[in-house]
């Protein structure tokens, strides 16, 4: 694993790695240095059979107030959006679950960075806005993509045109945030939501999450013909066979998403 930089920290803890986004002083904008070893970090984690699940912060009180369009930047457009593209299909395929721990403001591609995660855990003090039309620009880091999936099209065109702040109560009732915890409470409680998806079969987590992610855009045949493949890969490995016996035994199972030696 890569090490700490002095943007992005990495701790890791049985199977479980949390990326903390460090620039507290700006609230944690991503600046060039930060967009790189966001997407190498994400890419290592792809590549790391031992990690189980992932969780994003930020440090300091805030989550991320989104790009940092204060620092200055000669590189051409085209290789600036490439970043951020960069990050949103590393985090997209990541194939662990994700978890976005959201304390203070969430905004622009900030807030979308925390969208592309799986599972949302913010406190009620959290803010979240679609800052873009405010800055002259269109939405990105996904967006575009991601919020008419949650919220549909029209709630998705009030955020993104308007560029309203919402609060996290509101943000729990369009489905943008999965859980409110008290400040006091988020760290406790998202150790322990990573520490049950660590736990679980890894293939099959995998395989849930992209039949989910691919469901909303194919045919009712296609996803019954995907569900069924990956449902043969889950007969043939390891981890079933031991829930099975789990079951019989009455014992909590052990996955490892393993495959029986030939």
């Amino acid at each position: 694993m890569a090490p700490d930089t002095d943007v992005l920290l990495r701790t890791d803890r049985e199977g479980v790695r949390t990326l903390t986004l460090n620039r507290p002083a700006r609230k944690n904008a991503i600046n060039p240095e930060l967009w790189r070893e966001l997407r190498d970090a994400l890419r290592d984690a792809a590549d790391d059979r031992d990690l189980r699940a992932l969780v994003i912060a930020g440090a300091g009180g805030a989550f991320c107030s989104g790009a940092d369009i204060g620092t200055g930047d000669d590189t051409h457009p085209v290789h600036k959006l490439q970043r951020l593209t960069d990050v949103a299909l590393a985090l997209h395929e990541l194939t662990v679950p994700t978890i976005a721990k959201v304390t203070g403001v969430a905004v622009g591609a900030g807030w979308n960075l925390a969208l592309g995660c799986d599972l949302v855990v913010a406190t009620p003090e959290s803010s979240f806005c679609q800052i873009f039309s405010k800055r002259g620009l269109s939405i990105d880091l996904a967006g575009s993509w991601l919020l008419p999936k949650i919220v549909g099209l029209q709630q998705a065109k009030r955020l993104a045109l308007l560029a309203d702040t919402i609060d996290a109560a509101e943000a729990h009732r369009l489905n943008l945030v999965t859980w409110v915890v008290d400040a006091g409470e988020i760290d406790g409680f998202v150790d322990e939501l990573a520490d049950r998806l660590a736990a679980g079969p890894p293939r099959a987590l995998a395989q849930t999450k992209a039949l989910l992610n691919q469901g909303a855009d194919c045919t009712l045949p296609e996803a019954l013909t995907n569900e069924s493949r990956a449902q043969l890969v889950n007969f043939a490995g390891t981890d079933a066979a031991e829930a099975y016996a789990a079951f019989a035994e009455k014992r909590t199972p052990r996955f490892t998403g393993g495959w029986p030696a030939k």
